[in-house]
């Protein structure tokens, strides 16, 4: 695996190494030591898959307040989407800030979203296919999001917004009050 620091600290795209022949192709998707080179020592308690039928669909911006904000690990299987990551951070250098990228059944990247990020997606293709690892279960009482529009955010997502679940359609903006995440050192982490 190859990690490249993006320009939110802590956030990684990583490429995979795959190994070729006239069977097809193997690549590693996670090896612990490796993963420790960038600081990860959480475990990943929670994979979630999931399948978005249309081109042009919207998920997100999706996060979980402490104590139960998570780490994410995120690939697409299949398709193709959009995948953005917004810092909200309460005091980083980078807070309010994104990127985004085309992760492909082709391309096979992987992104490494740290806690503190809200996370969403475009879909590029129909039948798209993503796999999640958490660091986190669900929690419901924790969990939050803003507009995938936000003005304050301005990400610009490459085609019309076709379809957007109700839920991510009420949304709110994050608003000038909107101060950040206070983090909590994990106990790995002290």
């Amino acid at each position: 695996m190859i990690f490249q620091q993006t320009s939110l600290p802590g956030a990684y795209i990583i490429e995979l190494e795959t190994f070729r022949d006239e069977r097809g192709l193997f690549a590693r998707t996670y090896c612990q030591r490796e993963f420790e080179t960038i600081g990860h020592h959480r475990e990943f308690v929670q994979f979630n898959h999931s399948r978005t039928k249309e081109t042009g669909t919207v998920r997100g911006m999706h996060f979980q307040h402490p104590p139960h904000a998570e780490i994410k690990l995120i690939r697409c299987i299949r398709g193709r989407v959009y995948d953005v990551i917004v810092d909200l951070r309460k005091g980083s250098p980078t807070f309010l800030k994104h990127i985004g990228l085309e992760l492909s059944e082709e391309n096979m990247r992987m992104i490494y979203v740290p806690e503190g990020f809200a996370h969403g997606f475009q879909t590029l293709e129909d039948n798209t296919e993503l796999i999640y690892h958490h660091t986190a279960f669900y929690a419901p009482r924790s969990e939050g999001g803003f507009s995938f529009n936000d003005p304050t955010v301005g990400i610009n997502w490459p085609l019309p917004a076709t379809v957007v679940s109700d839920k991510d359609r009420n949304q709110e903006a994050l608003g000038p009050s909107f101060a950040g995440i206070a983090l909590q050192p994990t106990s790995k982490d002290r």
